[in-house]
């Protein structure tokens, strides 16, 4: 395993929220815009949870016109496909969708898509990805269900502590649909991405661990799941192009942007 809190000074993340090391602590600026109330209620969430990583404080701290949170560093997953830990990344999600949300907080998934879309920059690339994201369904933001998920969940959102897999970064933890945790692997495979193996062996751990997600799909995952896995490519695409990265993977998630109807 290796851990972005293992790099030695400060990293900027892609929605704009920075991360700094101190010792073992993870210090972390969110990104501009911040409502600390809402942060302050996810900070409640994860220290309760069994699968969250607790934070150090449930007090946000003020940082000139932004805030700040402190975390204790853990190690990330490390890129190797044969030491990615899928079945245990779905039985962490499971388990997560287990818990119900009363509060008026929804996840971040509409706010994420108009940040990417908004950052485009003037390409063919990105009249593709802005064509795919006019064919989302308005039901895939006005579902009424309350399930607690991460928001924005992939690889990078689970770490190793203590002995145990954890998740991880909760600035968009909140109520919403429970396929929005498993559209990125989703829209990944359906794009070519995610070998059909790790594809098969998170789907069937989700499944087996009780996942809420499908439960109304207890066959074929795609009715529920095709949606959220569409808007996560599309993001993922984004992020792709703003950031200039240019290999096969970037590619691909292009190309099904345009396959998008």
């Amino acid at each position: 395993m290796s851990s972005s809190a293992n790099t030695v000074g400060r990293v900027q993340t892609r929605s704009g929220a920075e991360v700094d090391i101190d010792g073992g602590v993870v210090v972390k600026l969110h990104r501009p815009a911040t409502d600390p109330q809402a942060l302050e209620t996810r900070l409640r969430i994860a220290a309760r949870l069994d699968c969250f990583l607790s934070p150090l404080s449930t007090q946000p701290d003020r940082a000139g016109s932004r805030w700040r949170t402190r975390w204790p560093k853990v190690a990330t997953v490390q890129q190797n496909p044969d030491q990615v830990p899928w079945p245990n990344a779905a039985r962490l999600l499971a388990r997560l969708h287990s818990h119900t949300f009363d509060e008026p907080l929804d996840h971040g998934g509409r706010q994420r898509l108009r940040r990417a879309l908004g950052s485009l920059p003037d390409t063919s690339a990105s009249a593709t990805i802005r064509r795919a994201a006019a064919t989302l369904p308005d039901r895939i933001w006005d579902t009424p269900q309350r399930t607690l998920v991460h928001g924005d969940w992939h690889l990078g959102q689970i770490g190793w502590r203590a002995g145990e897999w954890l998740l991880i970064d909760i600035d968009d933890l909140g109520g919403g649909h429970p396929a929005w945790d498993l559209a990125r692997p989703a829209g990944f495979w359906a794009a070519g991405v995610l070998p059909d193996a790790d594809w098969a062996a998170f789907l069937d751990a989700y499944r087996e661990a009780g996942g809420n997600a499908l439960r109304s799909a207890p066959a074929d995952p795609w009715p529920v799941l095709d949606p959220f896995a569409r808007a996560a490519v599309i993001v993922a695409a984004a992020g792709g192009v703003i950031a200039g990265i240019g290999d096969e993977t970037a590619e691909a998630l292009v190309e099904a942007c345009g396959r998008m109807r």
